[in-house]
């Protein structure tokens, strides 16, 4: 599942991008209670829109009378209670969760605060950037402690202190981003005034093979000036009741998201990435959530599987549920989203459908191996929406952990959860192997006496003498000899391509009718074969144009081929290219029916047959190729390597030709459409 999940991996920046310019276009309609859409990822690893996931319930503007100037932060607390750092204020602000104003402090000791975190005590600990400082006030907002730069020497003895972020553990241990350093989170202990542990979490720095070797080649002067290759500092952080801290990085692809241990390794593999992070939340059943800047929402389950994008960009008409700058994200007891936007220093409140809330109790009980008490949600959550990928896996998983296999099979191939799959039909097969294994060796056994005995009478009595004589008149037709021609070509290629230049043992024809098997074994191949294998979204069918990019292709190949060959003073003619690039795909002809079945009867664990014999198939047509451009146009290895090169660089340049004329066409089309349209136009006024 994760190497096939990984060929699929997407980021959504674009698609959101796109419904961002819908919404300056006008509302959304598809949601009636909700300016926005909600995506999730498919099975396939596909965009594709669900269901409305939350709803917009309020947007909070003020603190009792107190309005807040460019707010950076906040928290939510269990017992009711929320703080906000009004950074424009310079100040915290205490409310409950109807925004009454409870009290504020800070106002003579912050100076530039970025960042808050709040204990379950109420002991408020604030990241100053520009003060340089760690505050930390008591439940009733007094300054009871502060911490400076670490003076550790592996803190770095340039390294400036400039903390942004900051969560806490239930050691009192600080967990500080602090801006510019590169090193990772800042790790400091409350014992002895603030003692440095380490850094924590540090990115990993993108070095690829190329980067290496053009910097080894730069000048003093050059590298200077390139950008540096060094990790990238967290943007923002949240840490759990177990510990575990979770960070938000831009730029880090599907290291966007981090899940961190003790050991500060990354215990999470996300599916999807938002590129420009701001804030990361944990929820309350075994869920994560992830807030872009420009407002758009991501909720994910323990795994990192994205179960929910919605939310986007306000346009300026002050919408609800929409924001413009986001700072930070909290979830509230009761499952509300709440999300800090800077810009109009403000709390847009967001509550979970119904669909979402029985997916939470589903997601809750699952993720605590409760898989009976998760089946009841599932099926409500199926009931409203019986293509939710996650609900049919866990549904899947569920029924698999109940033996009731035949089911999970159906649920685990609704959700394209291969692995499911896979572990279903490994216990079907194993089933079915164990009640039919005796009867099937009973029957070989009885076929293979069957057989001994036929060929027995048939040398006694001559008994198939008569359909014989009728299979061999029917092998004397020249096209089925031409046909059979295919497998000398295929053991003994030199002689075959002998045949088809001298002996005419081939036809067009012929080729044609290889052809068509060709594209028949690999659309059934494509459409019909082993789930497990399968590339294509099941019941999506695109027959004309397989057929149509094959016979493009190979028509590309020969004729570039044949110009290359023409030119380099090949001996072979178009016909005899043609004929024997065709049955030279005699090995792929042959094995993909075996394959075809034998994709229906593996599990993942015997995937490696199936990937043997693709490759055992690709390597014999590929030397049958080279052989044929070889013999047919009596060069040397060494030119038959340049023949090859050459063809390959014709089609490049055939292509970008293509190319170049598609898009000059489309152009004076585009031209033609607007002035006829023009015409039109003053025709009618």
């Amino acid at each position: 599942m994760k190497k096939r999940m990984k060929k699929l991996l997407v980021s959504l920046t674009a698609l959101l991008a796109a419904v961002g310019l819908l919404l300056e276009l006008g509302p959304v309609t598809a949601q009636a209670d909700a300016p926005y859409k909600t995506y999730t990822v498919d099975g396939y690893g596909y965009v594709t829109e669900t269901q409305t996931a939350y709803l917009p319930y309020e947007t909070i503007t003020k603190i009792g009378e107190e309005s807040l100037s460019g707010p950076t932060d906040f928290t939510l607390l269990d017992d009711g209670y929320m703080y906000i750092l009004d950074s424009g204020n310079k100040r915290v602000v205490v409310s409950d969760m109807e925004a009454n104003l409870v009290t504020t402090f800070g106002e003579d000791t912050l100076v530039n605060p970025r960042g808050m975190y709040v204990t379950a005590e109420h002991i408020c600990y604030v990241a100053d950037r520009d003060a340089k400082q760690i505050f930390v006030f008591d439940e009733n907002g007094e300054l009871i402690r502060s911490y400076g730069r670490p003076t550790e020497a592996m803190y770095g003895e340039t390294q400036d202190f400039l903390p942004v972020k900051i969560v806490v553990n239930a050691a009192g241990t600080m967990y500080v981003i602090c801006e510019s350093n590169t090193n990772g989170i800042v790790e400091i202990s409350p014992v002895e005034g603030g003692t440095f542990l380490g850094y924590f979490g540090t990115n990993s720095t993108n070095a690829s093979l190329w980067n290496i070797i053009w910097r080894s080649i730069q000048t003093d002067a050059q590298r200077a000036k390139s950008q540096s290759n060094i990790p990238a500092t967290p943007d923002n952080m949240a840490i759990d009741e177990k510990g575990l801290i979770y960070t938000v990085t831009r730029g880090e692809e599907l290291d966007t998201l981090k899940r961190l241990n003790i050991a500060g390794v990354n215990m999470i593999e996300p599916d999807a990435y938002e590129e420009v992070p701001a804030a990361v939340a944990v929820g309350n059943h075994d869920n994560v959530f992830v807030a872009s800047q420009m407002g758009y929402i991501y909720e994910y389950n323990n795994e990192g599987n994205l179960l929910f994008v919605f939310g986007g960009s306000d346009d300026g008409q002050q919408r609800i549920g929409l924001s413009t700058k986001v700072e930070a994200i909290q979830i509230s007891t009761d499952d509300k989203i709440y999300v800090l936007d800077s810009d109009k220093a403000q709390i847009q409140v967001y509550e979970p459908t119904e669909f979402t809330s029985y997916l939470h109790t589903a997601l809750y009980l699952f993720s605590k191996g409760r898989y009976s008490e998760s089946k009841e949600p599932l099926q409500q959550v199926l009931q409203m929406n019986n293509l939710f990928d996650y609900a049919n896996m866990a549904m899947g998983k569920a029924l698999y952990k109940e033996e009731n296999y035949e089911e999970a099979l159906k649920y685990s191939r609704l959700a394209k959860d291969f692995d499911g799959y896979s572990d279903s039909f490994w216990e079907i097969r194993n089933v079915w192997l164990k009640h039919n294994l005796t009867a099937v060796v009973i029957i070989l056994i009885v076929l293979f006496v069957l057989v001994k005995g036929i060929g027995l009478l048939d040398r006694k009595k001559h008994i198939l003498d008569k359909p014989r004589a009728v299979l061999h008149r029917f092998g004397e037709y020249r096209v089925v000899r031409q046909l059979r021609y295919m497998f000398t070509f295929m053991r003994h290629p030199i002689d075959g391509c002998y045949g088809i230049k001298h002996e005419g043992r081939v036809s067009v024809l012929s080729a044609n009718i290889l052809l068509v098997f060709a594209i028949v074994f690999y659309i059934i191949n494509k459409y019909f074969c082993g789930f497990l294998l399968k590339n294509v979204r099941e019941g999506s069918y695109d027959v004309v144009s397989d057929a149509g990019m094959i016979i493009i292709g190979l028509l590309l190949i020969v004729g570039c081929n044949y110009l290359m060959c023409t030119i380099n003073d090949g001996e072979g003619k178009l016909k005899y290219i043609y004929c024997s690039l065709i049955y030279s795909a005699g090995p792929y002809i042959i094995l993909i029916p075996f394959v075809f079945l034998l994709s229906h009867v593996v599990t993942y664990n015997e995937t490696f047959f199936v990937e043997l014999a693709m490759l055992v198939m690709a390597v014999w047509v590929a030397v049958l190729v080279f052989i044929s451009i070889k013999e047919i146009n009596n060069y040397t290895v060494t030119e038959t390597f340049k023949i090859i090169f050459l063809t390959v660089f014709t089609i490049l340049i055939v292509c970008l030709l293509a190319f170049i004329i598609y898009v000059l066409w489309s152009q004076v089309f585009d031209f033609l459409q607007s002035l006829a349209g023009e015409v039109v136009y003053r025709i009618g006024s």
